[in-house]
C-alpha cells in the first residue's frame, strides 16, 4: 500500500493573553505529532475534550498552517505547496464537520451548494456538474430532486449524508472526519457509519476519523492513535490496541466504555482528577498527576513513543516492563 499522508513532529502553538506589551501563555494544541496514513485506510483520533485532535484535523485539512513540523499529502509538502500544487492538494483532501447543520448555508439550495466546490475548482461545463451533483446525492442515499430543497427541509442525518456528498463532489483521496456522528441519534448512526465504509471502498478512500466515541472507533477504524494534552501517547493496529492496551490512559478509556455483553467483567483502571489546563501542562509525562503507576521518572522525564508489543507506546512503566500490555477486559464469563 502507498503512504498519502505523512505527518512528522506537526506543532501548532497558540499565544494566549498578553495584549500589547504582555508576552501571554502559549497554548500547545498539538506538540510533536508523527503518524502515517496508507491509500484506502482509517486512522482514527481518539481522546478526551481538549486534548488536540479537532487542531490536527485543522492542520491536515490546510485550515491553518503548523507552527512547526512537515506534512506531505499525496507527494506534496502542504507547508510549501503554492500555486497549481496548492490546488490540487484542496481538492484531494476534504472535510466533513461535527454539526451538518452549521456547515451548510441555509440561504442556498443543496444543488447549489454542491455544485459550488466545481464551479470554483474545476473547468466542468455546467450539464456535466448537475449530472455530477445529482449522482453524488444518489450515492449518499437521496434522490437527485433533494437537490432543489434548503437546508433545513432535512433531518439531521439527511443533512450530513448532504455534507458527506459535498465533501466527495470533488473526488478526494483523503477526507478528514470530525466527529462526523456524535450530533445525531444512534440508529442514524449506524447509517451514516455503514454509508461512510460504503463510500470507502467504492472511492479507494482514505479517512481520518476524529473521535471520542470509542464503540464507533471500533468498527470503523484501521489504525487508532490515542492524543491527551497534544501528543500521541498511543498509537497501532486497531486490534492490538483495542485487545491488549498499554498505555494507563488507553486502558482508562476502554474501560470507561459501555459494553452490551453482561458476561464481560471491565478491567479495573483507577484514574484520578481531571484533565490538566494545556496553558499549563505538568512536567515529564503529561499524564503522571493521574496515572497509578508514575514514578519519579514519569514526574522527570518526558516519554518518547517507543515500540512496545505491535504498537508504539509513550510510557515509561511499559518502557521499563513494570506494565505491560493487558487485555481490554479482566475476568472470564461470570455465567
Amino acid at each position: 500500500m502507498s503512504v498519502l499522508v505523512e505527518a512528522t513532529d506537526l506543532r501548532q502553538i497558540y499565544r494566549i493573553g498578553g495584549g500589547l506589551l504582555g508576552r501571554g501563555r502559549e497554548l500547545r494544541a498539538v506538540d510533536g505529532v508523527s503518524f502515517g496514513l496508507d491509500v484506502g485506510r482509517t486512522l482514527a483520533v481518539v481522546g478526551e475534550s481538549g486534548c488536540g485532535k479537532s487542531t490536527l484535523a485543522r492542520l491536515v485539512t490546510m485550515l491553518e498552517r503548523p507552527v512547526s513540523g512537515r506534512l506531505v499529502i499525496d507527494g506534496l509538502d502542504a507547508g510549501t505547496a503554492r500555486g497549481a500544487d496548492r490546488r490540487r492538494l484542496r481538492r484531494t483532501v476534504q472535510m466533513v464537520f461535527q454539526d451538518p447543520y452549521s456547515s451548510l448555508n441555509p440561504r442556498r439550495r443543496i444543488e447549489a451548494i454542491l455544485e459550488e466546490p466545481l464551479i470554483v475548482n474545476t473547468a466542468m461545463p455546467a450539464p456535466e456538474r448537475r449530472e455530477w451533483v445529482a449522482e453524488m446525492l444518489r450515492r449518499v442515499g437521496l434522490r437527485p430532486e433533494h437537490g432543489r430543497r434548503y437546508p433545513h427541509m432535512f433531518s439531521g442525518g439527511q443533512r450530513q449524508r448532504i455534507a458527506i456528498a459535498r465533501a466527495l463532489v470533488l473526488r478526494p483521496k483523503l477526507v478528514v472526519l470530525d466527529e462526523p456522528l456524535s450530533a445525531l441519534d444512534l440508529s442514524v448512526q449506524a447509517q451514516i457509519l455503514n454509508l461512510l465504509q460504503d463510500l470507502q471502498a467504492a472511492f479507494g478512500l482514505a479517512y481520518l476519523f476524529i473521535s471520542h466515541d470509542l464503540s464507533v472507533v471500533q468498527h470503523l477504524a484501521d489504525e487508532v492513535a490515542v492524543m491527551y494534552l497534544g501528543r500521541i501517547v498511543e498509537q497501532g493496529p486497531k486490534a492490538t490496541v483495542f485487545g491488549t492496551p498499554a498505555h494507563p490512559y488507553t486502558r482508562a478509556l476502554l474501560a470507561a466504555t459501555p459494553i452490551a455483553d453482561p458476561h464481560r467483567r471491565r478491567e479495573r483502571v483507577p484514574i484520578a482528577g481531571e484533565i490538566p489546563s494545556p496553558l499549563a501542562p505538568p512536567s515529564g509525562c503529561a499524564f503522571h498527576p493521574r496515572c497509578p503507576f508514575a514514578d519519579p521518572r514519569c514526574r522527570s522525564e518526558r516519554p518518547l513513543l517507543r515500540q512496545a508489543g505491535g504498537r508504539s507506546v509513550a510510557c515509561h512503566a511499559v518502557e521499563e516492563g513494570r506494565l505491560p500490555p493487558g487485555s481490554r477486559f479482566a475476568g472470564a464469563r461470570t455465567g
